[in-house]
């Protein structure tokens, strides 16, 4: 399984799917990889306007 794309402390760009309700997209910063048994691995991530986290998938993501 390839390593995750993002490290710790770095800032993304979040783009919700339609199933993601009402979570805004904007930027992020990277708090923690989590394992992951599926190529798309998940980050917990922490919204830089709201101070929200969230886990996010890395195909939702892109470099800010």
């Amino acid at each position: 399984m390839p390593p995750h794309r993002y490290a710790i402390g770095e800032r993304v760009e979040f783009s919700p799917g339609r199933l993601d309700g009402n979570v805004p997209r904007g930027t992020y910063t990277i708090v923690r990889p989590l394992p992951s048994e599926t190529p798309d691995h998940q980050y917990r991530v922490k919204n830089q306007r709201d101070n929200h986290e969230r886990v996010v998938r890395e195909s939702q993501l892109r470099k800010s």
